[in-house]
């Protein structure tokens, strides 16, 4: 059975400091850093991982690239003022991907568009590159495709990484504050029968 163009380029990006890909992701890098940190994109680098998170050539459909910074954040040691015993500088890390954080930033700085999905497509010794799948639910081109009927419709779930953060914060609250506040409820409840009873 004949393979299709996208597993050939599929498996150039498999190792990607190997053969021919190598100079010119080489030559990209160094061209990507001096560039803004999220910079929208005309085609995306890689198609087929772009056609796999549901990429299409049509108004509605945009590709960004984001530079996030790579390594551990660090803190800088104290210079003045008390010395703290382990100085806070070490061990600080995030929770979460820079994928992750990757999505986010392009979500903050496109807030009308839903992710639809990223991928690596580059990384020196100093920055991380990712490229994000963005669609607009609300562009007439996306209403009208079947493809994206999930998307758009009335009764779906939508919710983009962001919000399900915002999400688990509420479900955490729930469960902390809502049994405190019933029992604040029924001691307000039993102190105005007594007084009632008093009087």
């Amino acid at each position: 059975m004949a393979k299709s163009f996208y597993y050939y380029i599929g498996q150039l990006w498999k190792r990607p400091r190997k053969g021919f890909i190598s100079t010119i992701l080489r030559q990209r890098l160094m061209r990507w850093r001096r560039e803004p940190a999220i910079v929208r994109l005309e085609k995306p680098t890689r198609l087929d991982k772009a056609r796999k998170y549901g990429y299409k050539a049509k108004p509605g459909i945009i590709v960004v690239r984001v530079r996030v910074r790579r390594g551990p954040m660090n803190k800088p040691r104290p210079r003045c003022g008390r010395r703290p015993k382990r100085m806070g500088v070490y061990g600080h890390t995030t929770k979460k991907s820079l994928q992750l954080i990757a999505e986010e930033r392009a979500a903050r700085k496109y807030p009308n568009m839903e992710v639809l999905g990223s991928y690596w497509v580059g990384e020196d010794g100093m920055y991380r590159y990712f490229e994000v799948i963005l669609v607009d639910p609300h562009h007439p081109a996306i209403k009208n495709d079947p493809d994206f009927a999930w998307l758009v419709g009335k009764y779906t779930n939508r919710l983009r990484r962001l919000r399900k953060k915002q999400k688990k914060l509420i479900e955490q609250l729930r469960k902390r504050l809502l049994p405190k506040l019933e029992q604040e409820a029924a001691q307000k409840t039993e102190q105005q029968a007594q007084a009632t009873a008093q009087s």
